[in-house]
């Protein structure tokens, strides 16, 4: 078997593959675009051939920029068009490709990559772990009244801005700017590159599926917030996502939704853990919660460099033993932190914390406490005040969130 990155003549023998591993087949093309594989980078595309040259599988990267916890933004690689034809797994082949990949990504430089995983048991294995989470959120509509904040702060500062209705192709470059504006302060979001725009390659709104666009702008007329949505059968509003820089945009765009007419109910399909809007009905069971499931996977490929570049909102020190079964390497590392920025190094002190990479994956963002870890026996705490003293520095001011689907 050889595995080879790919050119822009491999273009489509790479996208048949990947169908081909799916069972599906390519979309047909449409007015505007809106292929998700157009935006696939062809020099970060790998394709795995067998002995006889015909191809059996497919993995691809996107070059992104992650939010850490801190404001702080970093290159990450978004792996993607990961697939095996039917014919040959269990054969090594995926093995091979992300043992590939995971070279090539350090050979550029990178520190983090980071993945859906379209199954939950598979990534584990390769050094991944789940690190954001999301959820869908039902409102019916006769339930759906708001109660008056008790705090007077909170009454005072009620949004005065206005929200206007948009076709989809009307407000593309207001969408690209709010939604650059938003990932920026949002730990766990990516960046949408302007191709991505461009080619209308992704989901609603990106895609060219017919969508409204409720677009919120402040008392000034500046677009802070957006939500895409469609009416569907039953009555039903479906937000596909509510972009909005603080929380009062969100809560006006939320309200344009439940206000609408001849809607029986309304669903927001990606809902952050813990986002207050459930607070804000006068009933709190009106909005039932489905499909909470994890988003963001990420994989740390340099600890040292990836534990130094996030913000920290606690001082101290921790000791980190961290095994990576799959690259076959170990390390232990001082973590030290001070004033918000973090020292890495490594050390033969005495471990806090034992863990696997994917672990560290999962609690780097903040999205997963280390004592949960350790709870379900996945991260061995060596003293009793380990897990609380990692669940202080880890946590992150802000829980993090992904949108966006690639």
């Amino acid at each position: 078997m050889e595995i080879r990155s790919t050119n822009d003549d491999d273009v489509g023998v790479f996208v048949d593959t990947v169908h081909a591993a799916f069972g599906r087949f390519p979309e047909t093309p449409v007015d505007g675009g809106g292929l998700w594989w157009s935006a696939l980078e062809a020099d970060r595309c790998l394709l795995a051939t067998a002995a006889d040259g015909r191809p059996v599988g497919t993995a691809a990267a996107h070059s992104f920029e992650l939010t850490l916890p801190g404001e702080i933004l970093v290159p990450a690689s978004g792996v993607t068009a990961v697939g095996v034809l039917p014919s040959h797994r269990r054969q090594g082949v995926l093995s091979a490709m992300m043992r590939h990949q995971l070279a090539q990504l350090r050979a550029r430089g990178e520190f983090l990559s980071v993945l859906l995983a379209s199954e939950a048991p598979i990534y584990g294995r390769f050094g991944y772990g789940p690190a954001t989470y999301t959820a869908r959120l039902t409102v019916p509509r006769h339930r759906a009244a708001p109660t008056l904040p008790r705090a007077r702060a909170a009454a005072a500062t009620q949004e005065t801005g206005a929200v206007e209705v948009l076709r989809r192709a009307e407000c593309g470059d207001v969408l690209e700017e709010v939604y650059d504006r938003y990932r920026r302060a949002q730990p766990g979001a990516l960046s949408r590159p302007h191709r991505w725009w461009a080619l209308r390659a992704g989901q609603p709104p990106i895609s060219p599926a017919p969508r409204h666009v409720a677009v919120h702008r402040d008392a000034d007329g500046v677009p802070d917030g957006y939500a895409s949505y469609s009416i569907g059968e039953s009555q039903t509003l479906t937000v596909d996502e509510t972009i909005a820089t603080d929380d009062a945009v969100f809560t006006a765009l939320a309200r344009f939704g439940l206000g609408h007419d001849l809607v029986s109910q309304v669903v927001f399909k990606h809902v952050p853990p813990g986002h207050p809007l459930r607070w804000q009905f006068a009933d709190f069971r009106a909005g039932e919660v489905s499909g909470d499931t994890d988003w963001l996977w990420v994989r740390l490929l340099d600890v040292p460099r990836a534990l130094s570049a996030r913000g920290w909102c606690t001082d101290g020190e921790l000791v980190l033993d961290v095994e990576d079964p799959f690259l076959g390497e170990h390390g232990r590392y001082l973590l030290t932190v001070r004033d918000g920025k973090a020292d890495c190094v490594p050390t033969d002190r005495e471990p806090d914390l034992s863990l696997d990479v994917r672990d560290l994956g999962s609690v780097y963002l903040g999205g997963t406490a280390p004592s949960t870890l350790v709870r379900a026996g996945h991260i061995r705490a060596h003293h009793p005040e380990a897990a609380a003293l990692a669940d202080a520095l880890f946590r992150a001011d802000r829980s993090p969130h992904c949108l966006h689907w690639f």
